[in-house]
Formats: C-alpha cells, sequence, structure tokens
C-alpha cells in the first residue's frame, strides 16, 4: 500500500496559469501524491516592495484553477493564521494535521538557490520527505555548494520534468499592461474573471 503522501505547492497564484497546472499535475504523478495542495500565500515575506492584487481575487482564480482536478486542493492553511508565513511553520502545521503523512515541497529553481537563506532552512530539509523543484531555463544552482550549507539537502531534492518552462506570473501581467496577447496562457475561467474584473490593468 502506498504511504499518503501529500504535496505543498506554495505561491501567489498571481494570476495561476497553465505553467502551474502543468507543473502540479506532473508532481502528482512523479511523486505519487495523494493530494496536491495549492498553498495560497496571502502576503509572502520576500515580495514586500512588489503590488500584490487582492487576496479575494487570488482566492477565487485559485479555487476555479483546482476545482476540476480530484487530486488538488485549494488550502487555507497560511490564509487562516496570521502572518509572517514561513514555510517551515505551514510544514510543521500540516504535519500536525496529518502525522502519517510523507510531505512534499515543491519550489522551483530560483528558490532552491537561494534556500539556505530562508527560514530555518535546515529544519526544513529535514522536516519534508522530498524536495520536488521545477527548472525554468536559466536557473543556476549548485548542488554541491548548497549541500555543505544543508547537509542532506541533496538526498530530498528531485527535478520535475516538464516541457513547458517559460510562462510566469509576471510577464503574464506585463502582456495584460502592455495590451498584448495573453488569452491562452491561461484556463478560460481565469481569462474571463481577468476580463470581467480588469485586473492588471495600469491605472
Amino acid at each position: 500500500m502506498s504511504p499518503l503522501r501529500i504535496g505543498l505547492f506554495g505561491g501567489t497564484f498571481d494570476p495561476p496559469h497553465i505553467v502551474h497546472l502543468i507543473l502540479a499535475s506532473e508532481a502528482v504523478h512523479q511523486f505519487e501524491l495523494s493530494r496536491l495542495l495549492w498553498v495560497l500565500t496571502p502576503d509572502p515575506p520576500h515580495k514586500q516592495d512588489q503590488e500584490i492584487t487582492p487576496l479575494e481575487h487570488r482566492l477565487e482564480m485559485t479555487r476555479l484553477v483546482t476545482e476540476n482536478e480530484p487530486a488538488f486542493e485549494l488550502s487555507r492553511i497560511e490564509i487562516d493564521r496570521p502572518g509572517p508565513h514561513y514555510t517551515l511553520d505551514t510544514v510543521q502545521l500540516l504535519g500536525s494535521q496529518e502525522s502519517n503523512a510523507e510531505i512534499v515541497l515543491l519550489i522551483g529553481g530560483d528558490s532552491l538557490r537561494d534556500l539556505p537563506a530562508w527560514h530555518r532552512a535546515a529544519d526544513l530539509v529535514a522536516a519534508v520527505h522530498k524536495i520536488g523543484v521545477m527548472r525554468r531555463p536559466g536557473d543556476f544552482f549548485d548542488l554541491r555548494i548548497l549541500e555543505t550549507q544543508l547537509p542532506g539537502l541533496n538526498g530530498k531534492v528531485m527535478f520535475i520534468d516538464t516541457l513547458v518552462h517559460t510562462i510566469s506570473s509576471s510577464e503574464i501581467r506585463r502582456r495584460i499592461q502592455e495590451g498584448e496577447p495573453y488569452r491562452y496562457y491561461l484556463l478560460p475561467s481565469i481569462y474571463d474573471y481577468i476580463e470581467t474584473n480588469r485586473l492588471y490593468r495600469k491605472p
């Protein structure tokens, strides 16, 4: 019998796009996840200098992209508790709720590079079963150096293979602001939501 294995896929999802869905689907398949939690971050500590779309819009868009896939679940684990929201706290809270589960943390290649600077990074590495890394073109990191900073990391890291990498939420926001095509980078429901609510336009 396969173990209960839960994935944590955190982000601002501003907006969620098709690469998020592709990566999430591949993670479910490659890690044999029982569930994949889309952990919407209300106020990320590392984006204090960026303008972020109000939570109500990001919450509804994330609900729309997760509603038709049984393995996907929109999680309020960070929304329903006060910040700052550190990943280790989220992992530990989930571990207390799901004591028999193996937790797989999904992060980007840029986050892997910066992982030693994360809040209690060594404890985070120890707390998770695996770390699934979603690489983009141009991501650079040296696992040998990272291993010296976070012993045991190499045994936890697994790379997620997909055919599509280059779309980003920031590029979609830029396209909308500049009036460039963006429709087919999103699910139809997300495109309709952005158009209806006139999100990401210039003031």
